[in-house]
């Protein structure tokens, strides 16, 4: 089947009829959809959206970042023959993720950002559709936490990141990727004493009652164990998840504006992303993916798994039986 498949099929991200399913069509060829799905903003009928945030616009070194959503798509496209890895079940196959395609705004009104994104993943979630984002630098993750949050209340929030990003920052209008958790919390966005952050790397005064499992701790504990600290400490709280890619070390994600040394691996992380089935997730994305520094596209492979991983993480709870 999927040799016949790979000799017929082309362009399933405009041709596929069926939502859900493995998808055959030759890895090097055709529309690169996210892991092959249906471009469509017509979302009736699916029961999640994978959309993109080129935005880099409020980074403190290194741009690039407005790429990551496409590198994104092209990497996963290895993805889409077979089950995840380790799951036990077929998100793919047993739900129908749509690829919403990416945010429209104006690059020149970086004020009118924040509200744009914001109504753009409301419009999503109006219509009972869980969402996975794509960015973009990671002060994308505010404006969709306000509106998972206007959704579904306060959220707990997972954070895997190289860095707090909850330096102090009381200008709500202010456009920083590293300021954005601080706000949230002021904001009562999130639940701290249910928040944690997963990797952090670098120092910061205050991370606004959020634990904090640091990268040294994970190499010491070890993933199993931290994915178990986590649910302890998220419980049955609706949570959002957020990846910043620069919580891999270097050697695994070289491609991100601020790398640091001595972070997880690739293995770290999809050990415990995955020990943290069950969690009430409402969605979730991956930032910091920056083409322009990657090298062999391993940056954005790594994008590509931990977004799968978002995936199977929303679809858990929600799977058949």
């Amino acid at each position: 089947m999927a040799l016949e498949d790979a000799k017929t099929k082309i362009d399933d991200a405009f041709t596929r009829e069926d939502p859900r399913g493995l998808s055959y069509e030759n890895a090097f060829a055709g529309a690169t959809s996210f892991l092959r799905r249906k471009y469509t903003k017509d979302l009736r009928g699916f029961d999640v959206a994978v959309t993109g945030v080129p935005f880099d616009q409020a980074v403190t070194h290194r741009t690039g970042t407005r790429f990551g959503p496409r590198a994104i798509r092209e990497a996963s496209t290895l993805q889409p023959y077979d089950p995840p890895y380790g799951w036990g079940f077929d998100p793919l196959s047993e739900f129908a993720v749509a690829d919403y395609g990416d945010l429209a705004f104006d690059y020149a009104k970086v004020w009118e950002f924040p509200a744009a994104l914001q109504a753009h993943v409301a419009g999503i979630l109006a219509q009972d559709v869980g969402t996975v984002v794509l960015g973009g630098d990671h002060f994308v993750t505010l404006p969709i936490l306000r509106a998972h949050v206007e959704k579904h209340g306060p959220l707990a929030l997972i954070q895997f990141d190289a860095h707090s990003d909850t330096w102090q920052d009381d200008d709500m209008e202010r456009i920083d990727h590293g300021t954005f958790v601080y706000k949230a919390a002021k904001l009562g966005l999130i639940d701290v004493d249910r928040s944690v952050q997963i990797g952090i790397r670098t120092v910061c005064d205050d991370h606004c009652g959020i634990h904090v499992i640091d990268a040294a701790e994970v190499h010491r504990t070890g993933p199993e164990a931290v994915a178990e600290k986590v649910r302890g400490i998220v419980g049955d709280a609706k949570a959002y998840l957020t990846f910043d890619i620069d919580c891999l070390d270097p050697a695994f994600a070289p491609g991100t504006g601020t790398p640091v040394w001595g972070g997880l691996s690739s293995a770290q992380a999809a050990t415990i992303l995955r020990g943290l089935a069950g969690v009430n997730l409402t969605g979730g994305d991956v930032v910091e993916v920056s083409p322009p520094f990657d090298h062999g596209g391993i940056t954005a492979v790594a994008g590509a798994h931990v977004a799968m991983e978002i995936l199977c993480l929303w679809g858990w709870t929600r799977r058949a039986g």
